[in-house]
């Protein structure tokens, strides 16, 4: 690393804080104040008007639509009923009692197992299929598991695989390519998938009962020779007229990858058994990456027509801000869908994005997405 870039990442590090600080402090007074008018929302005669943002619902509201209501009704039969009836379900059983059977073995190295309240484990296993004109087809395995260990208080936990799924927002939509393969010609790379699943660590929740927010460490190993640290903090705020915010601060350090910062910033307009509307916005910063920030922004209606469905369609902008210079790299409409099929534990996912890319010098193109999601 250079010394310009060396001066460079501080300025970088408190710009993201700014942000991060900036909303929540718009948070914290929307949602102390409700009921203070300001001279900006005030007319000639002294009657108050409404918020600019509080119109957006109302506009939403306005548009005809043809979408069936929202719903909670199950389309799949429960575990309950479907774990003996084929040889996949009985796999998916043994499985999920395997991990269970482990939780509670690496539990007891700490300490006497209480019968009550046993340790448990939770597995995803996905495999995640990519394809543009540009770039073809890749499939990437991946997988995410945490084991619960009550033993220590509740506190501690064991989590292993890719990593970088915790960076998501908990309602990740459009899934685009962040790492492709570097050779184009290959469809799967098995040493980049290697590395990307080879995370394990330890991870402290609720580091203080005293602080205003959400906590968790990690200490762990990455890429099998990355030893880490990563911590994050995350808060909720209720505002009025069913706005809700929510933000999200991670900082994590590597032997090699060094620093890494991420912030997530939601707003979400959700009232009950109606589709919500929501605004996702994410800052990076990254010694290995090649730009000093990376900005994404997701503006998007999310729908539910039966139980653990997600219908999503909406409008990406996404670019960067490298040596003093703030760019628009691409954007366009998206659409998601996500939903179990056939039995409770297994999802698919598919999205359809039409963005553009200027420092690649593309324009509009179609790119799309299939995710297999196996529950253990």
């Amino acid at each position: 690393m250079t010394i310009s870039q060396r001066t460079v990442s501080p300025h970088l590090f408190y710009t993201i804080l700014t942000l991060s600080c900036g909303f929540v402090s718009m948070a914290n007074a929307a949602e102390a104040t409700p009921q203070q008018p300001s001279n900006n929302m005030q007319t000639s005669n002294g009657k108050n008007t409404e918020s600019v943002l509080n119109y957006i619902p109302k506009w939403v509201d306005a548009t005809p639509t043809i979408l069936p209501e929202q719903s909670s009704q199950p389309v799949v039969p429960p575990v309950s009923e479907t774990e003996e009836r084929t040889w996949v379900d009985r796999k998916q059983r043994d499985i999920r009692e395997w991990a269970d059977r482990t939780s509670v073995k690496i539990d007891d190295w700490f300490g006497e197992v209480d019968p009550e309240k046993p340790a448990s484990a939770t597995i995803r296993l996905m495999l995640d299929n990519y394809w543009n004109e540009y770039d073809n087809y890749e499939v990437k395995p991946r997988i995410r598991g945490k084991i619960k260990l009550p033993t220590l208080e509740k506190r501690l936990s064991l989590v292993f695989g890719d990593d970088s799924l915790d960076d998501e927002f908990d309602n990740h939509i459009s899934s685009t390519n962040q790492q492709p393969n570097q050779d184009p010609d290959k469809r799967f790379d098995s040493k980049q998938s290697r590395d990307n699943n080879g995370s394990v660590a330890l991870r402290f929740s609720d580091l203080s009962k005293k602080l205003p927010f959400e906590t968790n460490a990690d200490i762990g190993l990455r890429s099998g020779s990355d030893i880490y640290l990563r911590l994050r903090a995350k808060k909720d705020w209720q505002l009025n007229n069913d706005f809700s915010f929510n933000a999200e601060q991670i900082y994590r350090y590597g032997s090699k990858s060094e620093n890494y910062l991420r912030t997530n910033l939601e707003l979400i307009h959700a009232r009950p058994n109606q589709a919500f509307l929501s605004n996702q916005l994410s800052l990076t910063y990254a010694d290995k990456q090649d730009d000093d920030l990376r900005w994404d922004n997701r503006t998007f209606r999310e729908h539910q027509f039966f139980a653990h469905n997600r219908f999503n369609y909406g409008i990406y902008t996404g670019g960067y801000y490298n040596d003093n210079d703030l760019r628009l790299n691409s954007w366009g409409p998206f659409i998601s869908w996500r939903q179990p099929l056939w039995r409770e534990w297994f999802y698919v996912q598919g999205d359809l994005n039409y963005f553009n890319d200027h420092r690649e010098d593309r324009d509009h193109y179609v790119r799309t997405f299939v995710r297999l999601e196996t529950l253990f």
